[in-house]
């Protein structure tokens, strides 16, 4: 007899063996209940979660044609009212444009922790859902705090709790944070073990990837609009024109986490990012509404964004190789050409959002088949949920901001401004004239008589 089948039948109590100690035998799963600590990947989470479904008007009046140009139809009618949504939203001003990119956050979150209770089935331990929750506001309070801190410390300072709210923001996050810890400790049932904490791991890995690129977003806004809305811009571009070419011209099969995606999609709709992006870009940065930093005006007592553009957003003239020198002045055309500096940063980022953004896409497309669902939701008819739309966003817009940080920011009187007024009266007092000192001795600033 093969030696798993002896050792089989011993666990089992055969071959008379009535001695086992019961320490072994409760290593010995005997009913269901322990799998009932089992996640449960099947096709009823796709109906949990709601999949992408034509309207039944929509789904009526296109019957007539194939599937295939039917969705066709679907997503570009959706696709459409997308974009005129999201131009109404811009001219509704920053803080429309903040408020959409909270209920992006909340949605996108609601979707992904739903697939985490249609996975592990947590009906049966209901605060566990308020908890997932809880953690989200405890994030938000924290990041968002600290954008409050960054931007608006005139503000704050005259009102009279907010400086020790300011002053103890940190561990006041961290106190919220400890007790949805405590809280979940003391949640635990020794039937749920691994559920509960697959689904905390779960929650968490929600809140890396939703809250914080939330955050690093409302940063680039802060940065000025053009930082926000040609990013978003590029991946709305990228995706539209990849299905395109991917639609009416696609052959070989790009990856095999998404089987639609084609080479001829992928490449095609790389070149038409960066030339629609260079286009889009030329025309933004004409206009100071896009391209000044959002600030406080204590003076007007409302965000501003009304500024002398730098130098990345004002034309410059560059020379270019001799040969097209020449040819440009036999056509009768300057010799050299002016751009806008800003048209080299759109081109690099119109790189990674043609090369490295889809892979948002791929990884998501992954997810969904690791759990048999199509869609993360069916908000968006020939979409999906909006997880579906923002899974290249979030990679971006961190990747913007890092190059924010690392090419493009520079300290700016209303930044240093706002740092100086969260310090203590004194505190300024000394700086003032640490200031008037240097100023003086440098001779920018005349010695008073």
């Amino acid at each position: 007899m093969a030696e798993p089948e002896v050792r089989r039948r011993k666990l089992d109590g055969g071959d008379g063996d009535t001695g086992k100690s019961e320490s072994e035998a409760e290593k010995i799963p005997r009913d269901e209940s322990d799998m009932d600590d089992k996640p449960m990947i099947n096709e009823s989470i796709a109906k949990t979660i709601g999949q992408d479904k034509a309207p039944d008007v929509l789904d009526t009046a296109l019957s007539g044609l194939p599937p295939r140009w039917k969705n066709w139809v679907i997503r570009g009618i959706f696709t459409w009212l997308m974009v005129f949504g999201f131009a109404l939203i811009i001219w509704g001003g920053p803080l429309a444009l903040m408020m959409t990119t909270f209920f992006v956050q909340v949605k996108c979150f609601a979707e992904i922790i739903n697939i985490g209770y249609a996975v592990y089935k947590m009906d049966n331990l209901p605060w566990f859902r308020s908890m997932s929750w809880y953690f989200l506001i405890a994030s938000n309070y924290f990041f968002y705090g600290e954008s409050l801190v960054e931007y608006f410390g005139v503000l704050i300072n005259r009102i009279e709790f907010l400086p020790f709210l300011v002053k103890y923001h940190r561990i006041i996050s961290f106190a919220m944070y400890i007790i949805g810890f405590v809280w979940f400790v003391l949640s635990l049932v020794k039937k749920y073990y691994l559920r509960q904490f697959s689904l905390f791991a779960w929650t968490h890995v929600a809140l890396l990837i939703v809250v914080t690129q939330s955050y690093l977003i409302i940063q680039n806004m802060f940065q000025g609009l053009i930082w926000f809305i040609l990013p978003v811009a590029m991946v709305i571009i990228n995706d539209v024109m990849a299905y395109m070419f991917g639609f009416f011209m696609g052959r070989t099969p790009l990856i095999k986490l998404s089987p639609k995606k084609t080479w001829e999609g992928f490449i095609g709709g790389g070149f038409a990012t960066v030339l629609m992006t260079l286009g889009l870009s030329y025309v933004i940065c004409q206009f100071p509404y896009f391209v000044c930093p959002i600030e406080y005006s204590p003076e007007l007592e409302k965000m501003t964004m009304s500024c002398e553009p730098s130098a990345l957003f004002r034309t410059q003239e560059y020379s270019v190789p001799i040969a097209f020198a020449n040819f440009r002045r036999i056509i009768g055309m300057k010799e050299t050409v002016t751009l806008y500096p800003f048209l080299l940063h759109a081109f690099f980022m119109s790189l990674f959002a043609s090369i490295i953004g889809p892979f948002g896409g791929f990884f998501a497309s992954g997810f969904k088949r690791a759990f048999k669902i199509k869609d993360f939701g069916d908000i968006i008819p020939g979409h999906g949920g909006i997880m579906d739309r923002f899974d290249c966003q979030f990679l971006m817009a961190t990747f913007v901001n890092v190059y924010i940080h690392s090419f493009i920011n520079v300290a700016t009187p209303g930044k240093l401004l706002q740092q100086v007024f969260m310090l203590k009266p004194e505190e300024q007092l000394e700086l003032f004239h640490s200031l008037e000192d240097s100023l003086m001795a440098r001779g920018i600033l005349a010695p008073p008589q």
